[in-house]
């Protein structure tokens, strides 16, 4: 029986699979026309099931000699000296597994040792020449490479492109990774803002993106299952997976696996309710498998910092050319929506959020913290006013030292106050996190037992932040339906003291009550 996968390239006879060639179009027209291109996407998108899907189909066709080629192998091996032989390594065991006929000259080991500077463009055109049909080669994890490897890799295959009509070459060549040709710039230099162009690599004719799955391959993949086993995916439930996940293809097969092989343990009788997707989502969330541990570690890079902390404030204060967005974008952690940059789906803002916050939570459950949930309920609602003049008294308490302890300390009263939320998710809430660049603050909605209290979060900036403040703050109760919400303001000017910083007073206007809290 076929299962969702969540390790390594799929395989259409062992798992539910969305066709990858479905994903992309127009890619046989530039093989066919001898074009040199990119393909490029986040991890765990899909990339090397939709290379292994290519190189199949194309064998098969007969037209070509498809070969399938990971430099994962080459990977940070800065000085060409070692790095090109390593990638002719890659390409010769590729063809041994392809069973694509060549010839290994003795030649090659010399020039392995003593001519790696243009290694590959004799082998390559050698190989070429042997052949009875062009050669396509599909370079994955190509920007793994780095610095001087990267630059003469694609210098070789520039110069042998450059050079068909005289000598055969390959016929076509696609990099694969993560990045864009025109972002390699980072693996080239470092320390560097920018190249200025695509050169060494300056022959592409076009870069394309695999997208995320849309809402109707979601469920198409869901049917899969449900057509092999009989057990139902209601309606509601595709539809919250398609809104938390955004179609990213790993977790939209995590949520599905948790639910069938964790939660219900294959028992195929039960349908898969919105209820179960919540609760994969958060075993998910809590558990961290080695998906949403990898890219949260990426949170610890600066080039990361620069994007996600303006995103966190809704700073709008990111350059979209800069190498930082870019990288950040291609990671998979952001989109760009009507101009605004904000996490790639809710579940991503939901795990940021609280790796950057985990410290803070982790401290405050500590037995001298008296900040505990129960002590802010009353005939199950939550005293918000309660629980923000506990709140302002801590951050006067600690706020010099818990600043200290973030990396992200722009965004640390934020951190700081959704980390003392936390707790209401502990005890049985919700925290719906909405932001993005842009907005100029940071929308939060508490839910519990099905009561709503939504709060907005911002920085004070020169004079209009309260009237911009109130004016978001009731247009984000409206769209929760709320007569009551919160404002609160973080006043981070040095020569104030903290009386003049702490205060509460309410805001009343056309039915609405809106209190203010300061800090």
């Amino acid at each position: 029986m076929r299962y969702f996968n969540i390790a390594g390239p799929c395989n259409k006879v062992k798992h539910y699979m969305v066709e990858a060639s479905t994903r992309l179009k127009d890619v046989k027209q530039l093989i066919d026309t001898e074009q040199y291109f990119v393909i490029h996407a986040a991890r765990q998108s899909g990339k090397t099931t939709y290379l292994h899907d290519l190189t199949k189909r194309l064998n098969a066709e007969g037209n070509y000699y498809v070969l399938y080629c990971s430099l994962e192998s080459a990977q940070n091996v800065v000085e060409p000296e070692k790095g090109i032989p390593a990638i002719f390594d890659c390409i010769v065991l590729s063809l041994q597994k392809l069973s694509i006929p060549f010839v290994y000259n003795e030649r090659y080991e010399h020039d392995k040792q003593n001519r790696p500077l243009v290694l590959l463009t004799l082998f390559l055109m050698d190989l070429v020449k042997s052949l009875d049909k062009p050669l396509v080669i599909l370079f994955d994890e190509a920007d793994c490479l780095s610095e001087g490897t990267l630059i003469s890799f694609l210098r070789q295959l520039r110069n042998g492109y450059n050079d068909r009509s005289i000598t055969p070459f390959v016929h076509s060549v696609v990099l694969v990774g993560m990045r864009n040709i025109r972002d390699f710039k980072a693996r080239i230099r470092p320390d560097s803002e920018s190249l200025g162009s695509t050169s060494p690599f300056n022959i592409v004719n076009k870069a394309f993106t695999l997208k995320n799955f849309t809402q109707e391959e979601i469920t198409q993949l869901y049917r899969q299952h449900t057509d092999e086993t009989g057990q139902i995916f209601e309606e509601n439930a595709t539809e919250l997976v398609w809104e938390q996940t955004q179609g990213q293809p790993w977790l939209v097969n995590a949520i599905a696996n948790e639910i069938i092989v964790e939660i219900l343990q294959s028992d195929y009788t039960k349908p898969v309710t919105t209820e179960l997707v919540n609760e994969a989502i958060q075993n998910i969330i809590i558990n961290r498998p080695t998906h949403i541990d990898s890219l949260l570690e990426r949170l610890n890079e600066n080039r990361v910092r620069r994007v996600i902390e303006p995103m966190i404030l809704g700073n709008s204060i990111i350059n979209k050319e800069s190498d930082d967005f870019l990288y950040t974008r291609d990671l998979g952690l952001i989109r760009e929506v009507n101009s605004l940059i904000e996490p790639a789906n809710p579940i991503y803002a939901e795990v940021i959020i609280r790796k950057l916050s985990s410290n803070t939570q982790h401290v405050l459950q500590e037995p001298k913290y008296p900040y505990q949930i129960p002590r802010y309920l009353t005939d199950g609602r939550i005293d918000m006013d309660y629980l923000l003049r506990d709140f302002q008294q801590f951050w006067r308490e600690n706020s010099e030292i818990w600043i200290e302890r973030y990396e992200y300390k722009e965004a640390a009263p934020h951190l700081v106050l959704m980390a003392f939320l936390q707790r209401v998710i502990n005890g049985g809430g919700q925290i719906i996190r909405e932001m993005a660049a842009g907005t100029g603050r940071l929308d939060l909605c508490l839910l519990y037992e099905d009561k709503k209290y939504p709060i907005e979060l911002k920085i004070r900036y020169g004079d209009k932040y309260l009237d911009e403040g109130l004016k978001q703050t009731a247009h984000y109760m409206d769209i929760h339906n709320c007569t009551e919400g919160w404002l609160v303001v973080f006043d981070r000017r040095t020569n104030i003291n903290w009386d003049d910083k702490i205060y509460t007073k309410k805001e009343s206007s056309d039915g609405k009550t809106i209190t203010i809290v300061g800090v």
